[in-house]
């Protein structure tokens, strides 16, 4: 039975990074294709694609989306999740349901919805607008986490602050945030990394400062190069250096 374990994580392990791996090793390919057979290691396409200015500024511009958007998903997300667990509101499970209802849509229906609403509203679109995107399909997700976390423990805490004389803004910022500081980590890393890859609202929010995914999207319509890869590859180690940042600084310390 032990061996049968091993042989299906092993399986899984293989379904699921033998792509990445595939992508990654023809970043290297010498030739004009990112296709068998393999033509020779070379760093050209990282060299082509650190060199392209509108490459580079699509980046720039995933990082602030994913980071800005990510930090206020996040505040929004703990205070709603603060309130909800602490105060009995009426109708508090239906407000806990609508908050994370767009984890249920599409991110197309979101996008097409957020489009016609910023149209009527006579909104430019730009990267703000995008940012916004992100806001409402990352903050339902830092709400779930957030309230999952919160437990009789932070409770317990949060009253005896308020006993000693701590505002309210005080037991938030020095007494509940600090106790969670774990899930709310998680909450900011997954959403940054949900933002950094997402596709459908940065290509209908946005016109000419354009995000990363959609800059790719441009590049594959002249068809396949191994340049593509090497983007591919350097977004993979992006979202997994965010990752392993987030076991070793904070799951780690946690525990």
């Amino acid at each position: 039975m032990r061996a049968l374990g091993w042989l299906y994580m092993a399986l899984a392990y293989v379904f699921i990074f033998l792509p990445v791996a595939v992508l990654v090793a023809f970043s290297f390919q010498d030739g004009r294709l990112p296709v068998p057979p393999f033509q020779g290691f070379s760093l050209r396409w990282y060299e082509k694609v650190l060199g392209d200015r509108d490459l580079m500024e699509a980046l720039g511009n995933s990082l602030l989306v994913a980071v800005v958007s990510s930090v206020i998903a996040l505040v929004l997300g703990f205070l709603a999740a603060h309130a909800l667990a602490r105060v009995r509101l009426p109708g508090s499970v239906l407000m806990r349901g609508v908050l994370i209802a767009p984890m249920t849509v599409s991110y197309l229906i979101i996008a097409l919805g957020l489009l016609t609403m910023f149209g009527a509203a006579g909104v430019k679109l730009s990267l703000w607008t995008v940012g916004a995107g992100h806001v409402v399909i990352n903050l339902p997700l830092c709400f779930a986490i957030c309230f999952a976390a919160m437990g009789d423990q932070q409770r317990s805490a949060e009253r005896a602050a308020r006993d000693l004389g701590a505002a309210e803004w005080q037991v938030l910022l020095h007494v509940s945030a600090p106790m969670l500081a774990a899930p709310l980590a998680a909450a900011f890393f997954l959403s940054v990394t949900f933002s950094w890859d997402e596709f459908i609202i940065a290509f209908l929010l946005t016109r000419f400062d354009v995000t990363l995914p959609v800059e790719i999207w441009s590049m594959l319509r002249s068809g396949l190069s191994p340049a593509t890869n090497a983007v591919g590859s350097l977004v993979f180690l992006v979202s997994v250096t965010l990752v392993v940042a987030l076991e070793l600084l904070v799951f780690r310390r946690a525990k």
